[in-house]
């Protein structure tokens, strides 16, 4: 008999926690009536560019539109080529294509999951433009080696950082370490709106000043169009929320890395690989990932057991139909490939219980051990 449910995030449990500052915080947007941008899409810029350490925060639609704006801005399109990871969520390369440009593979590193700055040199044509570091799951990418490379190539270097708020890199916070950098706050992520939402961040004046117009029908004022521009907007009520949740996105993360240290100890000696972190990082496990043989097997017997988990991501980008026209074929980068066929995502938010997290282990532990 099914003794505990274990949904994969759950926004009901975070939504009781912090009820008050958010009721309040979307009341006061609906007083104000400022729903598209306004003084709290402001203020939380202001806020959130703060906690990065960085200059300048532009707020807008989703993370997909942070992606495909920082690309615009930085007048990347027909003809250019841009430098990504195959093992990433479709936004990463999908954007690149929308500029027009051509998303160009290499292969991930196989404990980090993240490029292998090893294989980018190679990569490198005179029609690169920007590679994009994404850092997956919450582990940051290996950025030293990357700027190093992006420096005497003199390419732009462009953070994914939709899954990895507040996590550093040789203290560092993510956001702070490339040119630009392009953050979610899907409603699932470690900062959550309640919708779309997203920023793009940039110690760049120039940057952040074309980003604001881009975002805005390309304007400079109020029907004052000085280039072609998007309806790519933050709007207001996601800000509040976002403002309302970002002082507790630190104590959140402890939270998470709580948790991913009682999974570690648990399902040592188990036959799974665990998430790796690096020395000089700090993980803030957005997903606590594991790889298994089997793991559909072993995904189905969870399910039974009222566990929800998900596999983030089951086929890499340059296998995907939209992304056959580039020509890739199976086989041509091994690591991504392998690892999508073993990856495991295990329930993780900060409200997870020590007893759902032990049942979760004994629930693995059962499945590994059928197969």
């Amino acid at each position: 008999m099914q003794d505990i449910v274990v949904p994969m995030v759950d926004l009901r449990a975070e939504y009781e926690r912090f009820r008050n500052p958010i009721d309040a915080a979307i009341r006061r947007v609906v007083e104000r009536t400022a729903f598209i941008l306004g003084p709290e899409v402001e203020a939380f810029e202001e806020e959130f560019a703060a906690f990065c350490g960085a200059n300048y925060g532009i707020g807008v639609a989703s993370g997909t539109a942070a992606l495909f704006l920082a690309l615009a801005a930085l007048d990347i399109g027909p003809g250019d080529e841009v430098i990504t990871p195959p093992f990433t969520f479709f936004a990463t390369a999908a954007t690149v294509a929308h500029r027009g440009a051509r998303p160009v593979f290499v292969d991930i590193d196989e404990a980090t999951y993240n490029l292998n700055p090893e294989l980018v040199e190679a990569a490198i044509t005179p029609r690169t433009r920007a590679i994009v570091a994404v850092h997956l799951f919450g582990h940051p990418a290996e950025m030293d080696a990357l700027q190093e490379i992006a420096r005497r190539h003199g390419l732009w270097l462009i953070e994914d950082a939709a899954q990895a708020h507040g996590a550093r890199y040789r203290g560092k916070r993510v956001g702070t370490l490339g040119d630009v950098a392009c953050f979610s706050f899907y409603p699932a992520k470690n900062l959550g709106a309640y919708g779309d939402a997203g920023m793009v961040v940039t110690d760049d004046p120039k940057l952040a000043d074309r980003l604001q117009r881009l975002r805005n029908h390309g304007q400079r004022k109020r029907y004052d169009h000085v280039e072609l521009g998007y309806a790519e907007r933050m709007d207001g009520i996601q800000a509040a929320v976002l403002r309302a949740k970002l002082p507790y996105l630190e104590e959140r993360n402890r939270a998470r890395r709580e948790r991913a240290a009682r999974y570690h100890r648990g399902l040592k000696g188990l036959n799974v690989r665990l998430p790796y972190e690096a020395p000089h990082v700090e993980h803030v496990y957005h997903c606590y990932t594991i790889r298994v043989t089997h793991r559909d097997a072993v995904q189905a017997q969870l399910r039974e057991r009222g566990i929800a988990t998900a596999v983030h991501y089951p086929k890499p980008l340059h296998l995907q139909q939209a992304f056959t026209y580039l020509g890739y074929s199976p086989g041509t980068f091994p690591v991504a490939e392998r690892v999508s066929q073993e990856v495991l995502s295990l329930p993780m938010y900060p409200e997870l219980s020590e007893a759902q997290q032990e049942y979760v282990i004994s629930a693995l532990a059962d499945a590994l051990r059928a197969q």
